[in-house]
């Protein structure tokens, strides 16, 4: 490995790691400890608070900046970024979230966290033309048949309490007198074209999607979605998330 992507790794390990002890092998033996390897981590710490910000508005709204700014700083310590990139930053922050224990009292934020980056992923996902609903005018043998493809910037959970619509409600500019509701709700999270839109997805649609994403053809997802609630309006569910465009192509199956 030549000299200076060696000593670079060893630089980016001693401000991991806080210590001079990766590249004690450039300095002289009386440089003990090099103050000014505060100012890069201190640089970094800020970057990485900055970023998670960013990607995780709601978290920070929800809990103040004093609050969020505390625990982003501990969180980019124990994870630091695996990348120069942080458009996506924050995967691991939902998880970290459940074993933070100033966060035990807000037991939702966990949930929120994982909304907020999946918004952020989705804003960043591979491009894809949804399909219209002409793409689905199809003799209903051959539509029933049909394996759906999804848009790759989906995103789709199951909660057991009502986190979607409180996740939702804190993200408007005059959010106020916000309130958890315990109904179960689901989330639907998607960027068909410029922008991210999300909505909360009741328990048939999710049923729905949980089954064309395990590659279900679209007459056992709509039956699914039927058996999970049997008073849904399956047409409009159907016509729901064509609107939502969250198909992406349509794999015609054997309708025999």
């Amino acid at each position: 490995m030549p000299e200076l992507a060696r000593f670079q790794d060893a630089f980016a390990a001693a401000l991991a790691e806080r210590t001079t002890a990766p590249i004690a092998g450039w300095l002289p033996d009386s440089a003990a400890e090099l103050p000014g390897l505060a100012v890069y981590r201190n640089t970094i710490a800020k970057g990485c608070v900055d970023a998670l910000a960013a990607n995780l508005p709601t978290v920070a709204r929800l809990v103040g900046d004093e609050w969020f700014t505390a625990a982003a700083a501990l969180f980019a310590r124990d994870s630091p970024p695996s990348s120069a990139a942080l458009l996506a930053y924050g995967e691991a922050f939902p998880a970290w979230l459940e074993a933070f224990p100033p966060a035990g009292e807000l037991p939702y934020l966990p949930a929120v966290a994982w909304m907020d980056w999946r918004w952020t992923t989705a804003l960043f996902a591979p491009e894809a033309e949804p399909l219209a609903a002409e793409a689905f005018a199809l003799a209903p043998e051959a539509l029933a048949a049909a394996r759906p493809r999804l848009h790759p910037s989906l995103a789709f959970a199951w909660f057991d309490d009502g986190t979607p619509s409180l996740w939702l409600a804190a993200r408007e500019p005059d959010a106020d007198d916000l309130e958890l509701s315990p109904e179960p709700q689901g989330v639907l999270i998607v960027r068909p074209h410029d922008a991210v839109t999300a909505r909360v997805l009741d328990r048939a649609g999710h049923a729905f999607l949980a089954a064309a994403h395990d590659g279900a053809s679209l007459g056992e997802a709509i039956i699914t979605a039927a058996e999970a609630d049997p008073t849904t309006d399956l047409a409009t569910l159907f016509a729901a998330l064509i609107a939502d465009g969250v198909f992406s192509g349509l794999d015609l199956g054997d309708s025999a």
